[in-house]
């Protein structure tokens, strides 16, 4: 009976915690374990699966809440119900036995009152180690179990074969383990082993954690510095503007507004980086406590493969390369790279300017291949090409993506729920799905033989505006399709771009930029002479234009207001490759860098 409950007990134990299971959940495996240990395992894949310990099967978890798992409710309702029932003396021979006051480590048996008095006064046993049940059930002790073999349960369990992966007794041995190729040893100098092999992982654990540690504390020390540095910005800001007085209250908010948000982008980028190495940190150190923190060694075959797993995953945990200083030193270079230049003799009026290094690169498309560039949904960048197909760039200035490679376009936009919208070099629009799968829907727009060079843009209730050049004029499409809603004139000019601005659009037309309603009333005019213009909506809702000197091959971007009056100078007389035609596009990315393309370039301004 005792080795029946000994059988039970073991049973009753989680192969990760080696502990009496407590929620236990089921893997779709059928393996079970405690809610909190896979909550632990969960965590350090961080993702919404869990690879069994023992089989290392994976299984989905629903909305990554392991509660959601099945609950083994067999195997809880037997715990409950050996909790509810008091351990019984297992050394009196009655069937009738009463419960167990201790337990003896030495003797590996329950003893009640009468027991426990008798197994005071035995002169060999005085010094065994004996254990009260209050101390037990508390859990602040835990209770040795001996092993037995459960072909022989009168034989100890005194050797351990390393090819089978399994502790046995002298006669498995002889009967099981002797053929060539199984390594048997002492249990004993397995045990000295597995806790050798437990330090060993404890250690490599603390190493790489003082590695991450000092990650975290240097850029800790790069956030200081350029927090320090927006201090000292944002004070010299605030002397200028006390010096200035109350005329210059707009141009102050919007130095601080720059200001601010070049550090914080700096800072939000180290926190992340910082994050980043903290989940790290916190994933070694969960599995490693999950492994090193122990007073048991696993003995059973789901034990061992549940241990052998999670050493594994700690060991994969040291083969990730050690942290990148230069990444977060580039970043806080950024931040630190900020300072503020008065207008002392320029302009009495002005305080002044953010003056920060502009990094560019360029991406070479293929050769005179660009007919449009707009922002996606998710913030990368879209070129349209003339010989077919749209090029999708992150921020970075990296190829993702390209999609709808047969179709050669004029333009192409983004409706508020991600379909596409696209008109080719015929002037059909074409409506897609976010996934670019086409829309049976038709639009009657005008012919080129009627309108000319054509050009798309959406606003933000998604009406679809394409303009012509040849006929000067826009129409107003809905989504439903068919004939334009309404006509837009552009009384003496043509309207070589347009965009989307706030109830109105801004119109491109050489040397002039035009803010127009919906009527086509002119509501505000830039015109730089000698010059291309072309306009986006900036991110902060300004107008950015670039003016492009075509017989110098230089482009200069300015910000702004929405009555085109001037903010600041963002680019100012970048040198450009002399593009190939006379035709470029300007947008911002939702990141903040600036997207300038020509022909058959795309240039990123940082």
């Amino acid at each position: 009976m005792a080795d029946a409950m000994n059988a039970i007990s073991q049973s009753m134990e989680c192969p990760v915690c080696l502990s009496t299971f407590t929620d236990p959940k089921i893997l779709s495996c059928s393996h079970t374990f405690c809610k909190t240990c896979l909550d632990n395992l969960l965590e350090c894949h961080g993702n919404c699966q869990i690879r069994c310990p023992i089989c290392r099967a994976v299984t989905q978890v629903p909305n990554q809440d392991v509660g959601k798992l099945q609950t083994n409710l067999a195997l809880k309702n037997v715990i409950e119900d050996m909790k509810c029932h008091p351990q019984i003396c297992t050394n009196c021979k009655s069937n009738d036995r009463p419960s167990a006051v201790v337990f003896c480590q030495d003797c590996g048996k329950y003893l009640c009152t009468s027991c426990l008095n008798m197994h005071s006064q035995w002169g060999d046993f005085i010094g065994h180690d004996v254990i009260a049940m209050s101390e037990i059930s508390s859990g602040n002790v835990s209770v040795r179990r001996y092993r037995k073999c459960r072909k022989h349960p009168k034989e100890d369990e005194e050797c351990f074969c390393s090819t089978c992966r399994r502790f046995t007794c002298f006669r498995c041995v002889v009967m099981e383990h002797k053929d060539e190729g199984h390594q048997v040893i002492e249990a004993a100098a397995y045990e000295d082993k597995h806790m050798k092999s437990i330090e060993y992982l404890k250690s490599k654990v603390d190493k790489k954690q003082s590695c991450f540690q000092k990650y975290i504390d240097f850029i800790d020390e790069q956030m200081k510095s350029v927090d320090n540095a927006k201090k000292q910005c944002t004070s010299d800001i605030n002397i200028a503007y006390d010096e200035a007085v109350r005329q210059l209250t707009e141009k102050r908010e919007i130095l601080l507004r720059d200001v601010k948000g070049t550090a914080e982008g700096v800072e939000k980028e180290l926190e992340n980086m910082k994050r980043l190495a903290q989940k790290h940190i916190n994933q070694l150190t969960t599995i490693a406590e999950m492994v090193t923190n122990r007073t048991k060694i696993p003995f059973d075959m789901d034990t061992l493969a549940a241990h052998d797993t999670l050493c594994e995953e700690l060991l994969e945990g040291f083969d990730q390369e050690d942290p990148d200083y230069e990444q977060p030193r580039k970043s806080s270079k950024k931040g630190k790279s900020v300072s503020f230049e008065r207008n002392i003799g320029k302009d009495e009026l002005g305080l002044g300017q953010i003056v920060n290094v502009v990094v560019k690169n360029f991406i070479l498309l293929t050769q005179d291949s660009m007919n449009a560039l707009v922002s996606t949904p998710d913030g990368r960048m879209a070129v349209g090409c003339n010989p077919g197909g749209v090029n999708i760039f992150s921020a970075d200035g990296q190829l993702q993506q390209t999609v709808l490679k047969d179709i050669e376009m004029y333009g192409v936009g983004f409706l508020s729920d991600g379909r596409c919208v696209v008109i080719d070099t015929s002037n059909n629009i074409t409506l897609y799905t976010p996934e670019y799968t086409k829309f049976n829907v038709m639009f009657q727009t005008l012919s080129n033989d009627e309108g000319g060079f054509s050009n798309l843009t959406v606003d933000g209730d998604d009406l679809i505006y394409v303009s012509y050049r040849k006929a000067e004029k826009i129409q107003v499409f809905s989504t439903a399709g068919g004939q334009a809603v309404r006509e837009i004139p552009c009384n003496g000019y043509e309207p070589q771009q347009i965009t989307s601005y706030h109830g109105s659009l801004i119109t491109s037309s050489d040397d002039t930029i035009r803010s127009i309603d919906k009527e086509g009333a002119v509501q505000h005019e830039l015109k730089k002479g000698g010059s291309f213009l072309y306009a986006a909506v900036s991110q902060g809702n300004t107008i950015l234009i670039a003016e492009v000197k075509h017989n110098e091959d230089l482009v200069r971007i300015d910000e702004y207001t929405n009555e085109l009056r001037h903010i600041r100078n963002l680019v100012n007389d970048f040198k450009i490759e002399k593009p190939k035609r006379y035709w470029c596009y300007l947008q911002q990315y939702r990141s903040g860098e600036i997207a300038f393309c020509i022909a058959d370039r795309l240039y990123i301004f940082h």
